[in-house]
């Protein structure tokens, strides 16, 4: 019998050419699930990233820059490597376009404490259909972790994207989106309100991401926000992806993933949270003072104290 991970990512990797307001050009290996996958290798996991890539130049590159940071690569062959331009501005924020195409064999995800998914690929078919029947299946036996990363120039049934997006939050135990994800979900709608919803139909965890206003973790205990660190702004490429890593490491550290922990999540304390995000908010800033998705390894942040007794499960498990 295949031993259980404690975590396994499925979603695209691609190349990133970047844009910069100095008129160069630069090329780097990304996706928001491979950031991901990356951001958890470098802070001690062992991540599998399930993902489909060409065997050219940029595929090749891509398996270097994971296997680098101990992630393992599962991958659907494609004629050539899906590519993705952000355009910086002034403030090193990005504006995506996108080349690519997405499938996957998403019963190659190996057992797992917890299994992340978002961005394109819960969007894209034919692999969207395929990771939504996965969470489905996976779900009475893995933490269910999702990222939102919502790419508009992509979706032409913006409806359907929107009901398909409910659909996963409802298979979801932590959800995460950035303030501009809620605003196109739901227009006019307070990011309080849509995270409340979340949370009123399945979700344990919902974490909302502002940028420069850092991020807030709400839970039916209540809320709590963090403000982003100090930092000088490179561009802002992988950083909510940073984020994401960062979180699901502590949620592996503190042992509230796999099965039978769902209670024990709900149960986290709201200062313990705090604790978390602010570990997230301080991963996110090395990420963005830097160009490209490079979030840190873990001898790059600060310790992180667990604790003794901060953590209980009502079910006595």
């Amino acid at each position: 019998m295949t031993a259980r991970r404690a975590v396994a990512v499925v979603g695209e990797a691609l190349v990133d050419i970047v844009h910069r307001v100095d008129g160069s050009v630069d090329e780097a290996p990304g996706g928001s699930p491979a950031n991901v996958a990356l951001t958890l290798g470098r802070l001690g996991q062992r991540p599998q990233l399930v993902t489909c890539l060409g065997d050219d130049r940029h595929g090749q590159r891509i398996r270097t820059w994971l296997a680098e940071s101990g992630v393992d690569v599962t991958s659907v062959p494609l004629a050539r490597t899906s590519t993705g331009t952000a355009v910086l501005d002034e403030s090193g924020a990005a504006r995506y376009s996108f080349d690519l195409e997405w499938s996957v064999d998403a019963e190659s995800a190996e057992p797992a404490d917890v299994l992340h998914t978002g961005s394109i690929a819960t969007v894209l078919e034919p692999g969207a259909s395929r990771i939504e029947r996965l969470l489905g299946e996976r779900r009475p036996t893995t933490t269910i972790t999702l990222d939102l990363n919502i790419r508009p120039s992509l979706i032409a049934d913006a409806a359907g994207t929107r009901d398909r997006i409910a659909r996963l939050v409802r298979l979801a135990d932590v959800v995460k989106a950035s303030d501009e994800d809620v605003a196109w979900l739901h227009p006019g709608r307070s990011t309080d309100d849509v995270a409340d919803a979340w949370l009123a139909e399945g979700a344990t965890l919902a974490l909302i991401t502002g940028g420069a206003e850092g991020m807030t973790g709400y839970t039916t205990a209540g809320r709590v926000h963090r403000a982003a660190a100090r930092t000088t702004v490179v561009d802002t490429v992988g950083a909510g992806d940073t984020v994401t890593g960062a979180f699901i490491d502590a949620l592996i550290r503190l042992g509230l993933v796999g099965s039978g922990r769902r209670a024990a999540l709900a149960g986290m304390p709201l200062e313990l949270l705090g604790r978390i995000l602010e570990r997230c908010v301080a991963a996110a800033a090395i990420t963005v003072s830097r160009p490209g998705a490079d979030p840190p390894r873990l001898a790059e942040l600060p310790a992180f104290e667990l604790g003794v007794g901060t953590v209980s499960d009502p079910s006595g498990r």
